[in-house]
């Protein structure tokens, strides 16, 4: 929201200079962006008029004498289309500043001396968005009474300080000037000052010949005023100005008149032309289904059922709440004109806006609220400027449907309930200067008193927005550092935050690095390493392809990074992210996607430079299998690991399913030759694990176990096995045994050669036996082993070598 100062004082009477103002609101709940004066930077640039203009042969120059206040009349070349004799124009004389700081010298234009320069408002640095049409491919014109030599800044209004508002949704009341100077007004216990104007109703009845239905429950309200032989023109410079400063580009006068109510009051309006209605009756009802509407900018809208449309003869000539219609458009023919004001539902005009990618200024307002006490107020005046600066006819009475509930709203509430929560000592005089300042009614005790809030103020409703209003007017800097006399609650982590943080520790002390990476990617990188791929939600309007779709997985943009990083010769990457992934099993429009807690790593490169001691070490399967051990054996989860082929993007040889019990937890393997090509990168190892199944499998607390006395027994087996018989199979045969004393299997061999008949290998495992509670003897030993050679013959046909 901009702010023109100037304005904000007829409003308020206050006087601070603007740096103490904004610094007062940011302290007080209303953020101040900043402080800018339009004719920041220019200088030098002063009213002229233009006594004589004659064409230069054969070019577009004009040969102009412009009378600036001094002596003689100075000698200006200028080569706008509009220019003429008799205008009053901006004149930049030499040694001026205008917009880039550009400096104007004298010099000679095809021979002819020029003496300054006549400006358009695009070469004092205002935006050609905000610029009115007439204006936009030529110099601006001054008003008639503007004064040769005097400077063009108090005429332009460019002297005005413009202060930029961060409005958030909760204060939304601050989307218009009354609603600043209300603000305003209670920071400094001044009063509010608005114009008035008086309207002037002919004997005729709007009533007959317009009438208006509501159709729809997403329209409380629909009033309109009549106003006839109205005189299309150019708005006063004062109310192109105010529109200016505020970002607004003037069209006309009943236009801008509409705009005007909007930064005034904050009630979105629209002017139809009356003579381009098919019919007397105006319906707001819902649209149909594939509808259409080609509104004010030219777009051809198709409307869904969600959608609020203003129809006459049943056919839409607005698209309710957000922008009107181009077939009813004012324009320089209009003679007659209907005033629309409104109160739309706001969840309806976010959707609507959003699914058509259509903001405007009307439509933000309706989404955050606008005050019912004002509507048929704005209405009115907006009526009666039409008749000063148009020269309007307005019928008698308001042709209105609907309800406006304008009845303050009460919230009760203790002086006691309000010192608690701020750990103040206030009485009940303090709370009453307060709302006597914010203009609210109050009645009752410090035992119990009753706020009357204004509908201007529709933000509050509970006794906790009642003291927020106290905190912020009396002033944040007076609250004591007391501690609340209410007993908090101690704060303390979510298993899932402590999950989150213990695994971060462990990531970390294997050697990994956090880095966050986008949850948005592409379509195709979204499932790219899902084994179960659901539907992909998809933004409606993402800012670039790349960022457009929720992600599955968190590996493929850490292979981004891993590029990122190979690409700028930091080959040796080892990272880790956790984050969420967005699974959709319902409907894409209804239902949001499930989130689902996930850690991921990736590795590439070397773990070890190679130094005149050693040979460089390159990651593997192994090393990045080791980092899934001591995380799982730190968390005390025992996991499998079984060779996976189902997903396309891994290496299918060198790829392993993670289960805890029985269910897939994850997977950890090679990216697929292919992939690591398509994404740029050397062979990379990567890992993901659903964190959330891992919380729910954690044990709620550890259970501490003494450091036995005892010592523990080893043996090594070797074993004869046909060459298709896996790791895992043998552990699982080893572990049907049942010997309750073994602590530790580790193969330390694993042999296939000539000395090996054909088909067959030799792998070889150290086993280690404890009793906790007593030393074993060599015949228990022996006998545990040969339980586990009866297994490991029985179940995978070892021979025991």
């Amino acid at each position: 929201m901009l702010v023109s100062y100037k304005w904000l004082k007829e409003l308020v009477d206050v006087t601070v200079p603007s740096a103490e103002l904004a610094e007062k609101m940011s302290t007080t709940g209303i953020e101040v962006e900043g402080v800018e004066t339009p004719a920041q930077g220019l200088s030098k640039l002063v009213v002229g008029q233009v006594i004589s203009c004659e064409d230069v042969p054969d070019t577009h120059l004009h040969l102009c004498m412009v009378d600036t206040g001094d002596e003689e009349p100075r000698q200006i070349v200028c080569g706008a289309p509009n220019v003429r004799a008799g205008i009053k124009v901006i004149v930049a004389l030499p040694g001026a500043r205008i917009a880039d700081n550009y400096k104007i010298k004298k010099g000679k234009i095809r021979g002819m001396e020029s003496l300054g320069m006549i400006c358009s408002l695009q070469e004092l640095g205002l935006s050609d968005s905000i610029i009115p049409k007439e204006f936009s491919d030529g110099i601006q014109i001054l008003p008639e009474n503007a004064v040769p030599g005097d400077s063009i800044f108090p005429y332009l209004d460019l002297d005005d300080e413009i202060i930029e508002l961060s409005i958030t949704p909760n204060r939304a009341d601050a989307l218009s000037m009354r609603g600043v100077a209300h603000e305003v007004a209670a920071i400094y216990g001044k009063e509010v000052s608005f114009p008035v104007k008086t309207l002037i109703e002919n004997s005729k009845a709007a009533s007959q010949s317009l009438s208006v239905v509501i159709e729809s429950d997403k329209v409380a309200y629909y009033g309109s005023r009549v106003v006839e032989n109205v005189t299309i023109a150019p708005s006063p410079q004062w109310l192109q100005n105010l529109l200016m400063n505020a970002g607004i580009r003037p069209i006309n006068n009943v236009v801008d008149v509409t705009n005007y109510i909007l930064l005034l009051f904050g009630q979105p309006m629209h002017a139809f032309d009356r003579d381009k209605f098919e019919a007397n009756t105006i319906v707001a009802r819902d649209a149909r289904a594939g509808e259409k509407l080609v509104t004010l900018d030219g777009e051809e809208r198709e409307l869904t059922e969600d959608d609020i449309v203003i129809t006459v003869n049943d056919k839409p000539v607005a698209l309710g709440g957000v922008m009107g219609g181009q077939s009813t458009e004012i324009d320089k023919s209009s003679k007659n004109v209907v005033l629309e004001a409104a109160v739309f539902n706001g969840k309806s005009i976010r959707k609507t806006s959003g699914r058509l990618n259509l903001r405007s200024e009307s439509s933000s307002r309706f989404e955050k609220g606008i005050n019912l006490d004002t509507v048929t107020e704005a209405l009115d005046f907006a009526a009666a400027m039409l008749q000063d600066l148009a020269g309007g006819e307005v019928l008698s009475g308001r042709v209105e449907a609907g309800y406006l509930d304008t009845t303050p709203v009460e919230v009760s509430t203790t002086l006691d309930y309000v010192n608690v929560r701020l750990g103040t000592n206030l009485t009940y005089a303090d709370v009453e200067e307060v709302f006597a300042k914010l203009g609210f009614g109050l009645t009752g005790s410090a035992d119990k008193f009753t706020v009357s809030v204004p509908r201007r103020r529709w933000d509050i409703s509970i006794q906790a927005d009642l003291v927020e209003e106290i905190a912020r007017i009396y002033g944040y800097d007076k609250l004591p550092t007391t501690l609340p006399e209410a007993a908090g609650t101690a704060g303390e982590l979510t298993e899932t935050q402590k999950l989150r943080r213990k695994v971060r520790t462990i990531a970390e002390g294997a050697g990994l690095t956090e880095i966050l990476s986008y949850a948005l990617t592409t379509p195709e990188k979204a499932v790219e390493f899902t084994a179960k791929k659901t539907k992909v939600t998809e933004l409606m309007w993402p800012m670039t392809v790349d960022r457009s779709a929720l992600r599955q997985n968190v590996v493929s943009g850490m292979l981004d990074t891993v590029a990122y990083n190979v690409n700028r010769k930091n080959s040796n990457v080892a990272i880790y992210e956790i984050g969420k992934i967005f699974h959709q099993t319902g409907d894409l429009k209804t239902d949001l996607p499930q989130e689902v807690n996930t850690f991921a790593f990736a590795i590439s490169g070397l773990v070890a430079e190679k130094d005149f001691q050693t040979q460089a070490t390159p990651v593997d399967f192994f090393y990045a299998k080791g980092i899934l051990e001591v995380l799982f054996d730190k968390l005390g989860l025992a996991v499998d690991y079984v060779a996976d082929k189902t997903l396309d993007s891994m290496h299918p040889g060198r790829t392993a399913a993670i289960k805890l019990d029985g269910k897939v937890l994850g997977f950890v393997g090679q990216v697929h030759p292919q992939t690591a090509k398509a994404y740029g990168i050397p062979e990379t190892y990567v890992a993901e694990l659903n964190l959330d199944t891992i919380e729910a499998a954690l044990q709620p607390s550890a259970v501490f176990e003494e450091i036995t006395r005892f010592p523990a027994v080893s043996r090594d087996i070797a074993l004869l096995l046909a060459k298709e018989t896996s790791h895992k199979d043998i552990m699982d045969a080893i572990q049907s045994a049942g010997v309750k004393r073994l602590t530790s299997v580790k193969l330390f061999d694993v042999y296939a050669g000539s000395n090996i008949e054909a088909g067959k290998k030799s792998m070889a495992y150290s086993l280690t036996f404890q009793n906790p509670a007593d030393s074993l003897t060599d015949e228990e030993v022996a006998g545990y082993m040969d339980k586990i050679t009866k297994a490991l013959t029985e179940k995978v046909g070892a021979e025991v070598r």
